[in-house]
């Protein structure tokens, strides 16, 4: 299932939010018909939908990388605003220079692709708390692969200059087909656009026609 809708009136829902297959994160003063629709479309229990902020700020799809085993953030987010998310799932937080976790790590539950400049001992972390195998590379030439990427557990949709090599790689890695598109009228930044799970997927109002064929097409959900 694919579904347009903005997060306190913003596009970008990928930059707010995150999801796997039991949890969402959002933002404190999300609508209640938000919450809803993104209950419906990814397959969540309400409940399990939490509100937080990571340091205080709201851009949870950009400090946050998780997949069905485990989540990864930045160092920043306090004890009381993981609290919530631990009940759920194992959180870790990582302390590197490249910390936004969702901008420099993509994952399923097969790999993680990420930053190439990011330092061993958040490798480590990484891997152990994912539970995938880690690998750095790039995606269009671009360090920041979370960003230009979203991945579930049925196949990758990456920024539309993602080249062959790339993509080869990341469907060998994730252990699924990857494709290219774009999203909220041709933003080509993907991560920052979507957020998906298994079930459904999730974009902004300003995603084309011919956009949400290709987030359907590439996330398998036809």
């Amino acid at each position: 299932m694919l579904k347009q809708l903005n997060i306190l009136g913003n596009p970008y829902v990928g930059v707010l939010s995150k999801a796997n297959n039991e949890i969402a994160i959002v933002p404190p003063g999300v609508q209640e018909n938000v919450m809803e629709t993104i209950s419906k479309t990814l397959g969540i229990e309400q409940e399990n939908i939490i509100q937080t902020t990571f340091g205080g700020s709201t851009i949870l799809g950009v400090l946050l990388c998780m997949n069905n085993n485990g989540a990864v953030v930045a160092d920043f987010a306090s004890n009381e605003e993981l609290a919530p998310l631990r009940k759920k799932i194992r959180v870790e937080r990582i302390t590197d220079k490249h910390n936004a976790c969702g901008n420099n790590i993509l994952a399923n539950d097969k790999a993680a692709l990420i930053h190439p400049d990011m330092n061993k001992e958040s490798e480590k972390v990484i891997r152990d708390v994912l539970g995938v195998e880690v690998f750095r590379g790039t995606i269009a030439g671009l360090k920041i692969v979370g960003t230009c990427a979203v991945a579930n557990n049925k196949g990758v949709l990456c920024h539309p200059k993602a080249n062959r090599d790339e993509l080869k790689f990341i469907e060998e890695k994730f252990k699924v087909d990857a494709d290219i598109g774009t999203a909220n009228y041709g933003t080509p930044y993907i991560g920052a656009c979507v957020i998906a799970n298994d079930k459904g997927a999730i974009t902004g109002m300003n995603t084309t026609g011919i956009e949400l064929g290709r987030i359907n097409s590439g996330l398998g959900f036809l």
